[in-house]
């Protein structure tokens, strides 16, 4: 089992599996920055309301990726700790700006893009 404990006054959040300090989470880790990167690129090719549902889809994408890096990083961490610092630094960070750029240039080619080549 998992248990949290939220450290308001250092603004982080610690995480503890089996009775164990794993991991903790700061400001950087909730991926707010990559979401507005995200939806800032998605607006300036701007299509009307089909903008506003594919930013919606594409920031419950993020946030449930974000939440699977999380749980991720947290197993790796309390299952081979010799790995953590390579998926935290290398790994996670080109799932979640691999899944930006994906749905970048699915926008791009399927909604940004297709009256201009009608």
């Amino acid at each position: 089992p998992t248990e949290l404990y939220n450290d308001v006054k250092n603004e982080q959040v610690w995480f503890y599996v089996q009775k164990q300090y794993v991991t903790r989470m700061v400001e950087g880790c909730n991926a707010i920055s990559v979401m507005i990167l995200f939806v800032s690129f998605v607006f300036a090719f701007y299509k009307g309301s089909k903008t506003f549902v594919f930013v919606l889809a594409g920031l419950v994408l993020l946030y449930i990726m974000n939440l699977l890096r999380i749980v991720g990083l947290n197993i790796v961490m309390a299952e081979h700790k010799e790995y953590g610092k390579m998926f935290h630094d290398f790994v996670f960070p080109a799932v979640i700006y691999g899944s930006v750029v994906l749905l970048w240039l699915i926008w791009i080619k399927f909604f940004a893009l297709k009256h201009e080549n009608s």
